[in-house]
């Protein structure tokens, strides 16, 4: 909040001395100097009594307190009306109506397949049982399907790789994965196609009712009402129910670049997951192709989409993905991207379960979607969609009711408008004779100045209470409580920016009057947010139009109530007419930072143990994590170079998810203490644990427990096949690895050898975060053994060889899954923690 937006609600003239000054000076030249001092002094009445200045500083106080209560209960008010708005998840019901959306029946769906419980690629839950229930439901749809429409089906089990710079870069390898694909299309047949996209597996121990098995209950019910509806079809609908998402997008690749329907594909949909339940958020479109948002704004029911999100979630700075980008990057296909947002600190955890979604989340995402879908396979557009690629657009939605989009190079017109609206109203005031003027510039750069200072000391400020609540290892103590943690640092925020204020007043405007500052300040403010307007235009952002709503709405407002203001004070009439003008940049501001505390929240609090939480909380002031922990049953066997083991151990390696590690576990398992922390094996790649993704630089606090060693009953194989120089002076090793359906690979090379090629993704090996290379692989049933290669180019040989492997095998499902060690460990922690845990091995050898 800043102080400048408060004193704009009570917004003062200079006083009578300068409302005087045009007559005083026709009258007396001689007195222009003077009447100028007396102007920027509020025209002060030297003849007072000291009992009369204190009568006029208690009604100050009374009438800013008045002032204050009133913005205070409008913002309370604003915030009611955000929170009604989202609650109210459906516009008007439809539910049960003949060709209509039943979320009912949709919920009978997601009930089924969570019932199958976690379901991790390469697992019987995943490969047999949730297929199998698609089938059979999708068979029952084409025996209700309506003699218009055709309904074909195929299971598709791709192999494949592929490099991604997701968590710093790294290459997935998938082998025989599954995917459901059902295409819906006109009995005579259809050239081109639309695609809606979702994921039946799951991550391990969660039943994944939110991410993303809802979505396919979704899906069955969409493609159950449009094969039974009368209505014909100009174009085919391809829905594909991916079951290996989880694995970092390897299904979704496997269809857009093996299926022979693939390129039948001109648009998608893909439907996601980063909270249970509440409303669907399109938070990604395009990339360019503006004709797809228009088609949401004229289809959906239930609206709710943020080109802010989608700007903010592009940046990078959220550690998530989704299809979306395999789509985009390797199908050149564009594309909306929906997710669910709403309570995402139970997302990937035990309590993701059918039951937390409400029966309206569930319609008003398969009406939004059913309606897109239809609008978009009767399209003319959808078969020339090349010739409307090009271009953004700009929208938002307004409380769920309606979305507001125009093109992004009309966003930039309107922008600069406004613009340009300052700079008349700015210039009209600055630019006057400097006899009239010189207090006015003086005073409105020093409160640019101020404006600044105020930001820049509030922000440190919070930052350093911010670390000291971390330092004292309170970090997260406001978890159940998040408003405190809103008080503490966003109080202190503005009781910053107020005393750089009251001060500046006290020691540099000390004769000028309350009107004469909030005038000042007023004009100040308009300044910056003007500025922030300029660059974000500039650099292209269609976020933008928010900077926009801040400028023009303040300005229209002073242009409207000005005079009245003039007349009559900050009294009532005025004070309601200013709040009356700022309506629409206070509740769209409210409802964009419920979006973001929804999205951000929950996402901070799983970032890893490397970004103080509270410190980020301190910056935008709302940010809450929940406590979530990953464990892992681990046996290690190190070689050397000819081949003989150097170590083995056995231990149970705990991560912490968030920032406070096990502080609050530890009062509860004593033996999880700092004394265990993790040991990195300098000479091993990624420290020598069996890490799942490279996201080791986001989580360096770990603990090694040891245990007794565990025999898996499928064990790992790894081998060396061949080992060949090349005529380019370079070495081929050739391998071959067996074992569960996820293991990673790693390879780091010595000193004086590089890695040149390898037979994985595009042929040119990616690093990850550190220098070492991280290879993800997983496969579905029935997989033959990965077979591949690395070429090495070594330009110096050294005795302790040229590379180092290590391979990781991740038991995520079945009896291997399991020890007698881990479950007792389980068993301690408390119940407000979700330890997730499995069975790992880490075998390192040198080459």
């Amino acid at each position: 909040m800043e102080w400048s937006s408060e004193s704009a609600a009570v917004r003062r003239h200079r006083g009578t001395a300068e409302r005087r000054e045009g007559q005083a000076a026709a009258s007396h030249p001689q007195r222009e100097a003077s009447a100028q001092e007396d102007a920027r002094g509020g025209g002060r009445m030297r003849g007072r009594t000291e009992s009369g200045g204190e009568s006029r500083g208690a009604k100050t106080a009374l009438s800013e307190a008045r002032t204050a209560l009133a913005l205070a209960l409008y913002l309370l008010a604003l915030r009611a009306l955000v929170q009604l708005s989202l609650q109210r998840l459906v516009l008007s019901r439809t539910s049960g109506l003949q060709g209509e959306f039943d979320a009912r029946q949709a919920r009978v769906y997601l009930e089924h397949i969570t019932a199958i419980g976690p379901r991790t690629t390469g697992s019987a839950e995943n490969e047999i049982l949730t297929v199998q229930y698609l089938l059979e439901q999708i068979t029952l749809i084409e025996e209700q399907s309506n003699s218009l429409h055709r309904i074909s089906v195929d299971v598709q089990r791709p192999t494949g790789s592929f490099s991604i710079d997701f968590l710093g870069g790294f290459t997935s390898y998938y082998d025989n994965i599954t995917n459901v694909v059902v295409k819906l299309e006109p009995q005579d047949g259809a050239k081109y196609a639309v695609l809606a996209n979702c994921h039946f597996d799951s991550v391990a121990n969660s039943p994944g009712a939110s991410d993303d098995a809802v979505s396919c209950a979704v899906m069955l019910e969409v493609l159950r009402v449009m094969a039974a509806s009368p209505e014909p079809l100009q174009h085919a609908v391809v829905f594909l129910f991916n079951g290996a998402e989880e694995n970092v997008l390897q299904a979704s690749h496997g269809f857009i670049t093996q299926h022979p329907w693939a390129s039948l594909i001109r648009a998608f949909i893909n439907l996601e997951a980063a909270g249970v339940g509440g409303k669907e958020l399109v938070f990604q479109t395009g990339p360019e192709n503006p004709w797809l948002v228009q088609a949401y704004v004229s289809a959906a029911k239930h609206p709710f989409a943020s080109v802010v999100a989608q700007e903010v979630f592009q940046s990078g700075i959220i550690p998530s993905d989704t299809d979306f980008r395999i789509y985009r990057d390797f199908g050149n296909i564009p594309g909306i991207d929906l997710a669910f947002i709403e309570n995402g600190y139970i997302y990937h955890t035990k309590y993701d379960t059918a039951d937390r979604i409400l029966i309206d989340s569930i319609q008003r995402a398969g009406d939004n979607i059913l309606a897109v879908l239809k609008y978009l396979a009767t399209s003319d557009m959808l078969a020339s969609s090349s010739e409307y690629r090009h271009g953004s657009m700009v929208f938002f939605d307004v409380l769920g009711l309606l979305v507001i989009a125009y093109p992004s190079r009309v966003g930039s017109i309107i922008n600069y408008m406004v613009v340009m609206a300052v700079v008349l109203y700015l210039g009209r005031k600055l630019l006057r004779p400097k006899h009239r003027n010189s207090n006015y510039v003086r005073d409105f750069l020093c409160g640019l100045g101020i404006t600044f200072i105020s930001w820049f000391t509030s922000l440190v400020t919070v930052l350093i209470i911010a670390v000291f609540v971390s330092l004292i290892g309170q970090s997260l103590s406001w978890y159940n409580y998040f408003y405190i943690a809103v008080c503490l640092y966003g109080t202190a925020t503005v009781a910053k920016i107020i005393l750089i204020h009251t001060l500046a007043k006290r020691f540099y405007y000390v004769n000028a009057s309350d009107l004469y500052l909030g005038e000042l300040f007023f004009d100040t403010s308009l300044f910056v947010h003007c500025g922030f307007l300029v660059a974000l235009t500039a650099q292209g952002f269609c976020s933008a139009f928010m900077s926009a709503v801040w400028v023009a709405f303040p300005l229209l407002t002073k242009l409207c109530v000005y005079k009245d203001f003039k007349k009559h004070g900050a009294k009532g009439r005025f004070i309601a007419l200013y709040l009356l003008g700022m309506f629409i940049p206070y509740l769209y501001g409210l409802y964009l930072i419920w979006a973001v505390f929804e999205m951000f929240t929950p996402i901070l609090g799983r970032s890893g143990s490397e970004i103080p939480p509270d410190v980020v909380l301190a910056s935008i002031l709302a940010v809450c994590v929940m406590i979530l922990s990953s464990y892992f049953h681990v046996s290690r066997t190190f070689h050397n170079l000819e081949g003989s083991v150097v170590k083995r151990d056995s231990g149970i390696w705990i991560n912490g998810f968030d920032y406070t590690g096990m502080s609050h576990v530890t009062p509860h398992i004593p033996e999880i203490n700092d004394t265990i922390r993790a040991h990195c094996e300098e000479n091993a790649p990624l420290c020598g644990f069996p890490w799942y993704l490279p996201v080791h630089f986001l989580i360096r606090k770990n603990w090694y427990l040891p245990a007794p060693e565990i025999s898996p009953r499928n064990p790992a194989h790894f081998r060396l096949v061949s080992k060949e120089k090349m005529p380019w002076d370079s070495i081929k090793l050739t391998f071959e690895a067996t074992g569960p359906s996820h293991m990673s690979f790693y390879v780091r090379t010595h000193k004086g050898s590089t890695l040149s090629q390898w037979s994985l993704g595009n042929g040119i090996p990616v690093t990850s975060r550190g220098g070492d290379y991280f290879v993800f692989y997983s496969h579905g049933l029935q997989a033959s053994a990965w077979q591949f290669w690395i070429e090495v180019q070594v330009s110096e040989e050294q005795p302790e060889g040229m590379v180092t492997v290590a391979i990781a095998a991740h038991y995520l499902s079945g009896e291997n899954k399991r020890s007698s060690q881990l479950d007792a460990l389980k068993e301690k922690f408390p119940d407000w923690s979700f330890p997730s845990a499995w069975v790992s091995t880490y075998s390192l050898f040198v080459f």
